[in-house]
């Protein structure tokens, strides 16, 4: 009996030490990123460039998806108040699914963006992959980050740790609290194998 009593004390232990290190992850990507976005156009200090970070552009009911058209409603502020010169639209790109594409052409024909200024990355299939292209193949440094805020900060960290003097532009969220709540705890994991990731330095691959 005490043989059990002792491995269920390890083993609650163990559990506790994992909940306390992923709560210090989190910690560690908010604090990097502390300051870095905003909500508002007039506060949000000019780039070079925007990456617009890529969801499906319809729901599985068909309609259109709001956290899409919320991205698509931000970057164009961005261009329309002068705060970037170029955009990026990077997302996944596979067999009858193009993201870039979709993204592309909501910005020319829904927002007015001039189509010279958009540029499709059609190998963002993951956060950091679209970090990663925006870097070392665009070759862009100085850059708005375009996502939810509860997704830009995962993104920032990326970009921070990539020495990219990057921004976060917060989309408009979806009001609703189912939504809501799956997309924290979801981006709580996510912020925790972010964290994993750059620490024993690993890459994500398509």
């Amino acid at each position: 009996m005490k043989k059990i009593l002792d491995l269920l004390k390890t083993f609650f232990n163990l559990v506790e030490i994992a909940i306390l290190l992923m709560i210090l992850a989190n910690v560690w990507v908010f604090a990097l990123t502390n300051g870095r976005t905003y909500t508002k156009i007039s506060k949000i200090p000019p780039r070079e460039t925007a990456l617009v970070l890529g969801t499906s552009p319809k729901m599985k009911s068909g309609i259109s998806n709001p956290y899409f058209v919320s991205r698509m409603d931000a970057a164009a502020l961005l261009y329309h108040h002068g705060k970037v010169k170029r955009i990026i639209v990077s997302g996944e790109k596979s067999s009858g699914y193009d993201e870039p594409k979709a993204m592309k052409n909501y910005l020319v024909y829904e927002e007015g963006v001039p189509e010279e200024i958009i540029t499709e990355d059609p190998n963002g299939f993951k956060t950091q992959l679209s970090i990663k292209n925006c870097k070392e193949v665009f070759k862009q440094n100085d850059v708005i980050i375009v996502s939810q805020g509860f997704h830009n900060l995962r993104a920032l960290f990326y970009a921070r740790n990539s020495d990219m003097n990057a921004l976060g532009f917060d989309a408009q969220d979806v009001l609703s609290n189912r939504s809501y709540y799956r997309n924290q705890s979801r981006e709580f994991l996510a912020r925790v194998v972010a964290v994993i990731y750059f620490v024993l330095n690993i890459e994500q691959h398509s």
